[in-house]
């Protein structure tokens, strides 16, 4: 905290002070100043002593060490007000202010930067385009004001020429959305005749363009007695102020005419006129030329407008022509109006650029402003005309605003609250407020009253009407009220003695600036120019000179009016305060004047501050405010309290903290006497406003969670509603189609099964899978025992051969026994033999017989006839009455080879590698497929007596004969019209008739 920075630093607050006297307060400013601490605290107020060198306390690291930090948390800096400012506007969506005030040369301008800087750089943490277009814009404005507003004075290389308040626009997050500047008094005759900023850094190509050559000495408006009177601008400001230009906005053609009219008060500057008889002439026509050429008029319109005048008496319109001293005088006032339209062009198009667009606060939220007071400081010089008048005038109102708020508000606040206060006397300045503006007989007004007076009016009529009305006034003399004063001059000088000391004002010149008069023919030949941004500075060239219009408002009037306004708008506002002293006139970083910086105390109140806020209390707020920020706090008033006054609310919370001895409790609000008691309350708030975000955080996850859920849990009710009437219709669906499928001639095959639903997927598998058996089981239900041997034999082929051979013979009844069919001239013998085999052998019935032919032990085919039963396999002759051969018992055979062609090959595996190759052969009809036949019925038999059967479908055929293995081949022949068997080198080849 600022309290405890290390007392070899001196006390970083004045109101921490032992003594407080001015001695004591001196000592420890110059201590602070000889060890680099510029910046002192008075409670809010923050004291800056200009240090004349740079100095490494503004880096981005310094801007971290005060970010979000309570004032005394940190050594006193710019840094902690700007934010003070920013949070309180921030946090209580206050529009506060921050100004800044000081003698000219005590560092206000570089005050300003540095809390801009500030802004800027804690704002916008999320680098969005348009805030950080609009804080550079901000920042820019400054260079480009400062390039055109100040100028290097005997006391200050960058001296403000110019007042300027700036409001910076905040949306409700606190980022920088706009912003607004006013000017003030613009002191013309030390700006227009002192640029050279232009000469010192445009490029060759601008100057040549310009008709400028770059030696300041050429012009007259900037050299004074021969001796170069220059501002600190060089080339590198130049091309600064032209980049900061281009940034904010300005198009190239404004830019130009920029530097068309800084071009053309210097080639003003340069204009002599003189006389040949009564005629007046300019001597350097040459120069009109030019000026032509950079305003974009007409040669013949500039020089009548330096040289005549144009006057309407009633109807008529005469021109009246100038003498040397009015041409000289008209040159000069076109100098000075030109500069100053231009500053005011510039000002008024930043604003358009910077201002807040497109804001609703009905949807954005309350927008919430800071300003920025800079404003020239007060001024005593050798000869002090009217711009030091004003400028010290404003400076008598910002004092006035400073007293009310700081030292009378505060005292009258006590007072009203009922808290005991010792009352402090402090110097109230209204008493010269009303010295200068008050109505009728204030300054102004005597002003105002000479300038509107018929014929001739001087400055001394002014004087003497300053005299008379203001004879018996404590703060104003001159020579004739005080004769023996040689001081001041007669007819010439008058003494206001102000809060910050006495100045002498010489009144040569009063009355000129203060109507301000330029001729109309200029307004006329500026507005009729053909560049449009020059055009736009003048509208009111465009009336006719026959057109009457009212008297303008003068200068002083302005001003004053402007000076009340911005009080009002500070007054209006939260205001934080810089004080800035100068510690010499020499400029040095070394040097403490001791008589000069006890001076500028003096005149700044800065002791009277301190008694008050030593004698006061650091913090004040309504109850209702301060039980809304703090109730967190204690158990008694969070949430709310049912205490009978937030009074009693407030009372409580303190005592529980153990701060009542550190507080007094006014009528409508609590007075808390040092910040410590702030920080332990702004702490403790802090912690639990932590555990209660956490419990909102809490009670809001849990509510979401709860809506997602019920949400989740209504969307799984309709999902599963829909998905029940989605099954509910398929079901119906199916139920309705299938609804007479008994009675259907297919049993319903034809029918088409409804979609289903992706959930009733394997469902529908398993209701077709039940329908199919159910419909196999309605075809076979009534089958007689033949029937149904014969359909299981079938359904085995089916299984063997399916997609492997063509055709099954699945579309025609299977006989089994066909050698009766086949051969009806042998069938008696063939019956009388298989009768005398089933005595023999006991067989139960016969599954297959069929002609074939075969391969004997000695390789050579030869045809025979086989039998299958139950029991055996028969091989006969049928050439001799169907002699029985050979039998093989059926459980000797392991398995059957087939072909995947038409043929009729089989070749029947045996377990002693004897296997049996034959071709089905002799059909009726001849092209009768029996292999299917005879594979399913031999599957379905073994199948019933639970015995295994091998079935191969093969090419070539893989078998054994009489214990060797061989290879059965079946080869297509087109001239072969029997199936025969041929030995080959590895076994056999069946040759079939081909197509």
């Amino acid at each position: 905290m600022a309290e405890h920075e290390s007392l070899e630093f001196g006390k970083a607050d004045f109101v921490l002070l032992d003594n407080v006297s001015m001695e004591e307060f001196m000592a420890n400013l110059k201590l602070r100043f000889e060890k680099g601490r510029i910046y002192t605290y008075i409670g809010e107020v923050v004291v800056s002593v200009n240090p004349y060198r740079a100095m490494n306390i503004y880096g981005r690291d310094v801007i971290e060490q005060y970010k979000g930090r309570e004032l005394y948390e940190r050594p006193p800096h710019l840094f902690a007000i700007a934010d003070a400012a920013y949070k309180a506007m921030k946090r209580r969506n206050k529009d506060t202010c921050i100004v800044i005030s000081g003698e000219s040369g005590a560092g206000k301008t570089e005050a300003s930067k540095y809390i801009m800087q500030y802004i800027a750089a804690i704002t916008n943490p999320n680098q969005r385009a348009e805030v950080e277009r609009v804080k550079n814009m901000l920042l820019k404005s400054n260079c480009v004001l400062e390039a055109f507003g100040n100028a290097k004075t005997n006391r200050n290389d960058n001296s403000s020429r110019f007042g300027k308040y700036m409001d910076i626009n905040f949306d409700f997050k606190g980022d920088p959305i706009g912003g607004h500047i006013n000017n003030y008094l613009l002191e013309k005759v030390c700006i227009a005749f002192g640029k050279d900023f232009l000469l010192r850094g445009a490029p060759d190509s601008l100057l040549r363009s310009l008709h400028i050559q770059k030696d300041p000495k050429a012009y007259n408006f900037i050299k004074v007695g021969g001796q170069l009177k220059s501002c600190i601008n060089d080339g590198a400001d130049f091309k600064a102020v032209a980049d900061a230009m281009k940034v904010i906005g300005f198009t190239g053609d404004e830019i130009q005419t920029v530097y068309k009219i800084l071009a053309t008060i210097l080639h003003l500057g340069n204009l002599t006129f003189g006389v040949d008889g009564d005629v007046t002439l300019i001597e350097n026509t040459k120069l009109v030329s030019v000026i032509r050429e950079l305003l974009s008029t007409k040669e013949e319109n500039v020089e009548k407008a330096l040289l005549y005048r144009t006057v309407a008496t009633g109807r008529d319109v005469i021109e009246k022509q100038h003498t040397t001293q009015e041409a000289n005088y008209g040159r000069d006032a076109l100098a000075k109006a030109m500069y100053e339209r231009l500053f005011c062009w510039i000002v008024s198009r930043i604003n358009d650029i910077i201002e807040v667009r497109n804001y609703d606060a009905k949807i954005h939220g309350k927008n919430t402003v800071i300003g920025v007071l800079d404003i020239y400081g007060f001024e005593i010089f050798q000869n002090n005309s009217f711009e030091q008048f004003c400028i010290n005038y404003c400076n008598e109102k910002l004092q006035q605003l400073f007293i009310q708020l700081v030292l009378k508000q505060e005292q009258d606040e006590y007072q009203r609250e009922g808290i005991p206060w010792k009352h402090i006397d402090y110097f109230n300045n209204q008493i010269i407020v009303d010295l200068v503006e008050q109505q009728h007989k204030g300054i102004f007004a005597v002003l105002d009253e000479a300038c509107m007076n018929v014929g001739k009016v001087t400055d001394e009529v002014f004087l003497q009407g300053l005299n008379t009305k203001l004879a018996k006034h404590a703060h104003y003399t001159s020579r004739k009220l005080s004769p023996t004063d040689k001081s001041l001059e007669f007819d010439r000088d008058f003494r206001i003695r102000h809060y910050a000391g006495d100045v002498v004002y010489s009144v040569v010149g009063f009355i000129d600036k203060n109507k301000d008069t330029l001729f109309q023919d200029f307004k006329r030949l500026l507005y009729n120019s053909s560049n449009s941004v020059l055009k736009a500075m003048w509208p009111e060239g465009k009336l006719r000179i026959t057109e009457v219009t009212k008297r303008p408002l003068t200068a002083a009037t302005l001003f004053k009016n402007s000076m009340i306004s911005l009080v009002e708008n500070l007054a209006s506002k939260e205001p934080y305060y810089v004080r800035c002293i100068k510690p010499n006139d020499v400029k040095s970083p070394l040097l403490f004047e001791h008589e000069r910086c006890r001076h500028q105390v003096e005149y700044l109140g800065l002791l009277e501050n301190v008694r008050v806020r030593r004698a006061g209390f650091a913090n004040r707020q309504t109850y209702p405010r301060f039980l809304q920020r703090y109730k967190m706090i204690s158990e008694f008033t969070w949430p709310n309290h049912d205490l009978p006054s937030d009074k009693d609310a407030v009372k409580r919370l303190l005592q529980g903290c153990g701060f009542d001895h550190d507080v007094a409790y006014g009528k409508t609000k609590v007075f808390i006497r040092t910040p410590r008691t702030l920080f332990s309350l702004e702490e403790q708030r802090a912690e639990m406003v932590q555990r209660i975000v956490l419990f909102l955080q809490k009670v809001w996850r849990g509510t979401i969670a709860r809506m997602r859920y019920r949400r989740m849990r209504a969307a799984l009710t309709i999902l599963q509603a829909y998905r029940r009437y989605k099954v509910k219709s398929y079901i119906r669906e199916v139920n309705r189609r299938f609804k007479n499928v008994r009675s259907m001639k297919d049993h319903g095959r034809h029918v088409k099964w409804p979609t289903p639903p992706k959930v009733l997927r394997r469902f529908e598998e398993a209701l077709k899978s039940i329908h199919s058996r159910w419909w196999a089981w309605t075809l076979i239900k009534g089958l007689s025992p033949e029937e149904t041997l014969q359909v299981r034999a079938k359904v085995a082929g089916l299984e063997a051969l399916k997609g492997q051979r063509a055709d099954l013979g699945l579309q025609r009844a299977w006989e089994g026994n066909y050698l009766k069919r086949d051969s009806p001239d042998t069938a008696a013998s063939f019956t009388l033999v298989s009768s005398d085999l089933q005595r023999k052998d006991k067989f139960m019935r016969v599954l297959f017989s069929c002609n074939v032919r075969k391969i004997n032990r000695f390789h050579k085919s030869e045809n025979r006839a086989v039998l299958i039963t139950d029991r055996h396999l028969y091989k006969m002759d049928p050439l001799k009455q169907y002699k029985p051969m050979k039998s093989i018992p059926l459980y000797n055979v392991t398995g059957l080879s087939v072909s995947p062609g038409k043929d009729q090959l089989v070749v029947f595996h045996t377990k002693d590698s004897r296997d049996l190759v034959v071709c089905l052969q002799d059909m009726v009809p001849a092209n009768e497929s029996r292999i299917g036949e005879l594979v399913g019925t031999l599957l379905s038999h073994f199948k019933s007596e639970k015995r295994k059967l091998q079935v191969n479908i093969a090419s070539p055929i893989q078998c054994s004969m009489n214990g060797r293995k061989c290879t059965v081949i079946v080869e297509p022949k087109i001239n072969q019209s029997q199936p025969d068997f041929t030995k080959s080198r590895s076994g056999y080849i069946l040759a079939v008739p081909g197509n």
